[in-house]
C-alpha cells in the first residue's frame, strides 16, 4: 500500500474539483466538446474524479482500472458507431487516462492516446485545467474528425456535459 497515496486521496475533497473546475470552466469544456463533436461522428465524454474511495485504494485500484469502470457505468461504449471516448481525470493523482471504444482502438494505437494524456497532466502540474482538457478535446477530436469525419455534425448519443463524480 503507498501511504502517500492514501493520503491524497483522503484529503482531496470535491471542494477541490470545484476549485480547480469552477462553473466557467466546466462550461467552456462543454462547449469545447458540442464544437468538437460538429466536425466528426464520436462521442467525448469528460470526468473528475477527486479521489478513489478507501475501499478502492486498499484494493491498489489504478486510475485506469477505475476510468474503465466509469466508462462502462456511463456507457461511453454504448455508441451506433462503437466511437465513444472517455477522457477521465482522477485530481488526487493527477492522473488523466483515455478510454476508447472498441471501434476507434481498432483505428488507433493506445499510444495515441497517451501522448494525449502526457500533455494534459503536464498542463495539470502547472493548474492550468481548464486549458489542458480543452487542448485535450481538440486534441482527441482531430483523430475522431479522421477516423469518423462528418459532414452534418451527426447526432449527439452522449451528454456534452462534464460530469463531476
Amino acid at each position: 500500500m503507498d501511504f502517500k497515496r492514501l493520503c491524497r486521496h483522503l484529503a482531496t475533497s470535491h471542494a477541490e474539483v470545484r476549485r480547480a473546475f469552477p462553473e466557467h470552466s466546466l462550461q467552456a469544456i462543454e462547449a469545447a466538446i458540442k464544437a468538437s463533436e460538429q466536425t466528426h461522428i464520436g462521442e467525448i465524454r469528460f470526468v473528475v474524479e477527486a479521489a478513489l474511495d478507501l475501499s478502492a485504494l486498499l484494493r491498489e485500484q489504478t486510475p485506469r482500472e477505475r476510468a474503465v469502470e466509469v466508462f462502462s457505468h456511463l456507457r461511453v461504449w454504448d455508441t451506433e458507431h462503437n466511437n465513444g471516448v472517455l477522457i477521465y481525470l482522477l485530481l488526487a493523482d493527477r492522473d488523466v487516462e483515455i478510454v476508447a471504444d472498441r471501434g476507434l482502438s481498432r483505428r488507433l494505437p493506445q499510444a495515441a492516446w497517451d501522448v494525449i494524456c502526457h500533455e494534459m497532466e503536464a498542463a495539470f502540474r502547472l493548474s492550468h485545467f481548464e486549458v489542458g482538457v480543452i487542448d485535450g478535446i481538440e486534441a482527441i477530436s482531430r483523430h475522431l474528425s479522421a477516423a469518423f469525419p462528418s459532414s452534418d455534425g451527426g447526432r449527439n448519443e452522449l451528454p456534452d456535459t462534464p460530469q463531476l463524480l
